[in-house]
């Protein structure tokens, strides 16, 4: 019965995917900011495909076996935005069949140095794995000199002793649905689509990810806002998941844990997959398809939920590059906030679906990808997709 209501979903037209690709992929290269959406990260049919071009062949397979085209946005920052719009132009988008969309940031932060006591707690107080003698004074020494450093430009100051891409940053994927509301992309959609009625948001690096007929029934049955994908826990897994917090069972980021090894008690891992019901949503804002022609309205319903929504500050390393050819790493403090996060909201109805780890698993960094290929994940991953 589920899969009988997600196909007719698709036969009417009524699903589009929102792929996130605006982040600077700063855990992929270890500190560069990078476009990841286009990295040719791995052999797949034949030849080395980026993580757009598999999205793209995952929603051609779907358009096709339904015989209806499925829409496809991917969502872009100021540091992604031109870079992959140019790399669909040249290649012609992959051939894609369908509606392909760029939804281009309308958010953007300022990187700060950071404070000192919060180097000396990721440092001295958080779990350090234990060098040799020498290793160890050695870290202890750059240690020393960061903090001095983060003293003499002035803790909390702004960062902008860098390239000016290097200084700015992503401020979190919360603000990617916003954002389809404020640059007119959902509106554009819905003009076009009036049927359509639901959205698959998932990450650039959730490979396995695909619009699953079943799952898409299961959540026009709930009559849930939103339909959240978890998978189970894995010890190399970090970033939160599902907890009953109050009595509420939600989404919890790793950062809002009072401890570290909290994290190892959740026994469901939050694959940032979700099915996202769009009136629903907009109801949830205080808009409806109609009030997303007034810019005015949109971004005052943005900030008002926004201010709800808590604001996590991280320690991300930078690169900078000087003289000729030496680099150096800094630790600055950058600021953003979670989509995760809405599953706290009371009027947000949300169901949460247990699936697959072949589905739900994200490729964070390049070390990953030697398990992925052995554990069959490459391999699942050939199978949906449809190549130009």
């Amino acid at each position: 019965m589920l899969r009988d209501l997600g196909l007719q979903a698709l036969h009417d037209g009524a699903v589009a995917v929102v792929t996130l690709a605006a982040g600077a992929g700063s855990r992929w290269t270890q500190g560069a900011g990078v476009v990841k959406a286009l990295n040719p990260f791995c052999k797949l049919g034949g030849r080395h495909r980026s993580f757009i071009e598999v999205h793209l062949a995952k929603s051609r397979r779907v358009s096709f076996e339904v015989g209806v085209p499925l829409p496809h946005v991917i969502t872009t920052g100021y540091l992604t935005h031109t870079p992959i719009q140019a790399y669909l132009e040249v290649n012609a988008g992959h051939g894609y069949p369908g509606p392909l969309l760029l939804s281009p940031g309308r958010a953007v932060g300022l990187r700060l140095a950071p404070m000192t006591r919060d180097l000396r707690f990721a440092w001295e107080e958080m779990p350090q794995q234990l060098l040799d003698e020498q290793a160890q004074k050695m870290r202890d020494s750059l240690h020393a000199a960061l903090i001095a450093w983060a003293q003499q430009v002035g803790e909390g100051s702004d960062y902008t002793d860098n390239l000016p891409l290097q200084c700015l940053h992503p401020v979190g994927h919360w603000y990617e649905i916003p954002n389809l509301f404020k640059n007119g992309v959902l509106a554009r959609l819905l003009a076009e689509r009036p049927q359509l009625r639901v959205l698959m948001l998932h990450n650039i690096d959730t490979v396995g990810a695909e619009v699953d007929p079943v799952l898409l029934g299961a959540h026009l049955h709930s009559g849930a806002t939103m339909t959240v994908e978890v998978i189970t826990r894995r010890v190399e897994d970090r970033g939160g998941g599902l907890a009953r917090v109050d009595g509420q069972l939600r989404l919890i980021e790793g950062l809002a844990l009072p401890r570290e090894e909290d994290e190892f008690r959740l026994s469901y891992y939050n694959s940032n997959t979700f099915w996202l019901d769009i009136d629903r949503l907009l109801a949830v804002f205080g808009l409806t398809r109609d009030t997303l022609q007034e810019p005015e309205r949109v971004t005052a319903a943005v900030r008002a939920v926004a201010a709800r929504m808590p604001t996590y500050i991280t320690l991300k390393d930078v690169k900078k590059r000087w003289g000729h050819g030496q680099e150096d790493i800094f630790p600055v403090a950058q600021f953003e906030k979670l989509w995760g996060d809405m599953t706290a909201l009371p009027e947000m109805a949300c169901r949460y679906v247990v699936v697959p780890r072949l589905r739900g698993q994200q490729l964070k960094e390049p070390a990953q990808l030697d398990g992925w290929l052995r554990d069959g994940s490459a391999a699942y991953l050939e199978t949906l997709c449809a190549w130009e």
